[in-house]
């Protein structure tokens, strides 16, 4: 399915994270996501805001202030993912081990 692939990707997963904790403007978004282009952040916000998943506000000052934050939906998203990420953050040395055994056949 399409929509696991777009939401499940390592800049999305990456965006949600750091939004999860804060409402945060674009230049601060891209100091807290290690290795993203501009490009890169700019897509993929595009893309979140047209999934839902983020809200784009622009203030109307000199220069524009734009901030980005999670929906409703972003936040779910986030949530159902975390389980994800502890099951993996807990069997991690037990796969690095599996992949070690797999690599010495």
């Amino acid at each position: 399915m399409e929509l696991i692939g777009r939401i499940a990707d390592k800049w999305t997963m990456a965006i949600l994270e750091v939004l999860s904790e804060s409402t945060l403007r674009f230049t601060r978004l891209a100091e807290q996501v290690p290795g993203i282009s501009q490009k890169m952040l700019t897509q993929t916000l595009r893309q979140m805001e047209r999934d839902g998943l983020v809200i784009r506000t622009v203030h109307p000052v000199v220069p524009p202030h734009v901030e980005y934050r999670l929906t409703e939906l972003g936040l779910g998203l986030g949530g159902a993912f975390c389980g994800v990420w502890c099951w993996a953050e807990e069997n991690l040395a037990r796969i690095e081990a599996a992949r070690a055994a797999f690599d010495a056949r």
